[in-house]
């Protein structure tokens, strides 16, 4: 049996393939996890049928552009090993295994704390 994957911010997933991600030509698509939230509370558009009160939010660096996704449409790829975030003064490198470690100093991006270390990280089957 395969361990659950914990899909979260800054992850690298794939789109899987269905009549609706092929009309909106996603499937396929590799992009990054940018968060999760709760549609009832934030309105946003989720591609897919809302079966619970979830979704993902993933950017598509070649569209410039992000989507909000049920999970069952995004599969795990990899945790973005390498990536690097600043909150405040602090930087963060992710490592292969999915954690955050501090660093002194970067030149990442800055993201909010929330999107980093939020309370909606859940754990996935392989």
């Amino acid at each position: 049996m395969n361990e659950p994957i914990n899909i979260s911010f800054g992850d690298t997933v794939r789109i899987k393939t269905n009549p609706l991600t092929k009309s909106l030509s996603l499937a396929g698509k590799t992009g990054v996890v940018y968060g999760q939230t709760a549609p009832s509370v934030t309105n946003v558009e989720v591609i897919g049928e809302l079966k619970e009160d979830y979704a993902v939010n993933v950017h598509f660096d070649d569209l410039h552009k992000s989507f909000w996704f049920i999970e069952d449409l995004i599969e795990f790829v990899d945790h973005g090993a390498g990536t690097e975030a600043i909150i405040g003064n602090t930087s963060f490198v992710r490592n292969k295994n999915g954690e955050w470690k501090v660093v002194k100093k970067g030149t990442g991006y800055n993201f909010l704390s929330k999107f980093l270390f939020g309370p909606f990280n859940r754990k996935r089957k392989k």
